[in-house]
């Protein structure tokens, strides 16, 4: 029964579509079909049925078949001019109710009348009204007389009917359009968000990628030039440097598989590894990882610790990281660090101090950036810059305790 039903609908639907189709490919044609159909409809009227509701059925053919000529011929430039064609149009039908002729083909004058509507501005159907409403007063007050009103009252109701039908259609065009405007925008909006995602994606695997490899090479070189010093002195010391730089670099290795194993699709990676990301419980072996490379860094942590989201804890850890790493690669050997951790009721401040030389204090490399990035994303701020008395370099922290939902 469903299918029955709506298989009518389906191929009239279809029907239009085609229709729709053609007549966008070639409107000339169209117009210039329903131009011929009308006038052959006029004057087939005008080959004698005219009389059957001619006020004056003793008019002449010629003029006759002249006013239903002008009553159709003009319907081809309906559709882009039809303001121009309704008054073309309203001469011979003046004409044509001022004689008595009352031609059927009068009402012609409806398919102009529609697409005002359709595509005109509402103020023009005034203008319509003012074209049309005299003929029909001029023909009905003439002939008709007291009846005049069973003339003009009917026909301006047809009108009327034209008019809303020409609204109908306008205001369900302009909604299709608005719907299909909208979803060409929401189209793009969804691309453009798709775009945003993937870049804040690339870019928190950047700075994952950059703290994660960055950190351990600084460490691993910072153990092997220690190791190369301690060799010709120390054998056993060259030994613990070589065991901590493979103790090392099967750290960074795992990480580093870790997080391409989470970049995988799960039909290549079904079973990729997972790990607790850092937190303020892993400092401790952070630094202990660093002091192994030759930086002496001096910590003060409180006990406990504070109480942070996952992803702020994960921020203080790699910032503390990084900050440590330029200090291996750029404050030179003699250096000392300190980690400071202060917890107060409205956040937390972090604080890493080294004693770096100007001449060797970091730059403003992608390590900088990507700690204000993590920063900004818990609505913390970071600053960075050499100390007042120029010994040194300081990257301070601040990062509220109850920071609003991750952003990226």
């Amino acid at each position: 029964m469903t299918t029955e039903t709506t298989a009518p609908s389906r191929y009239a639907h279809q029907l239009i579509t085609r229709v729709r189709a053609a007549d966008a490919a070639r409107p000339w044609l169209w117009d210039a079909a329903v131009t011929l159909g009308w006038t052959t409809a006029a004057l087939v009227d005008a080959s004698g049925g005219w009389r059957n509701v001619a006020r004056d059925p003793s008019l002449p053919s010629a003029l006759i078949v002249l006013l239903s000529l002008a009553l159709a011929l003009p319907l081809y430039a309906r559709r882009r001019h039809p303001t121009t064609v309704l008054a073309v149009m309203a001469v011979p039908g003046f004409v044509s109710e001022a004689s008595g002729a009352f031609l059927q083909a009068g009402f012609l004058q409806a398919l102009p009348l529609f697409h005002i509507a359709l595509s005109r501005p509402p103020r023009r159907l005034l203008w319509a009204f003012a074209v049309l409403a005299p003929p029909l007063l001029t023909g009905a007050l003439r002939f008709d007389g007291d009846q005049w009103d069973q003339h003009v009252v009917p026909t301006l109701w047809a009108y009327v009917i034209v008019i809303l039908v020409g609204i109908t259609v306008r205001s369900r065009r302009d909604h299709t359009a608005s719907l299909v405007d909208r979803a060409r925008r929401l189209e793009i909006e969804r691309d453009q968000e798709v775009r945003l995602a993937a870049a804040a994606e690339r870019a928190r695997i950047a700075r994952e990628m950059h703290d994660i490899i960055g950190h351990n090479l600084s460490v691993i070189t910072g153990l092997a030039d220690g190791g190369r010093y301690a060799a010709a002195k120390s054998p056993e010391r060259a030994a613990q440097a070589l065991d901590a730089i493979g103790t090392t670099s099967r750290q960074a290795l795992a990480e580093l598989r870790r997080l391409l194993d989470v970049l995988a699709s799960p039909d290549d990676a079904p079973s990729a590894a997972r790990a607790p990301q850092p937190t303020l419980e892993d400092l401790e072996s952070l630094l202990d990882g660093v002091r192994k490379a030759g930086l002496p860094v001096a910590a003060d942590l409180p006990a406990p610790l504070p109480l942070l989201p996952p992803g702020a804890q994960l921020t203080v850890y790699r910032v503390v990281q990084e900050s440590l790493t330029n200090t291996l690669k750029h404050a030179g050997p003699a250096a000392k660090a300190t980690v400071r951790l202060v917890s107060a009721p409205d956040g937390v401040l972090v604080t890493v101090t080294d004693t770096g030389t100007p001449a060797a204090v970091p730059g403003q490399g992608r390590g900088l950036t990507g700690m204000r990035e993590r920063a900004a994303l818990y609505d913390g701020t970071l600053d960075s810059g050499p100390l007042p008395d120029g010994a040194g370099w300081q990257v301070r922290l601040r990062v509220p305790t109850t920071p609003e939902e991750h952003r990226s």
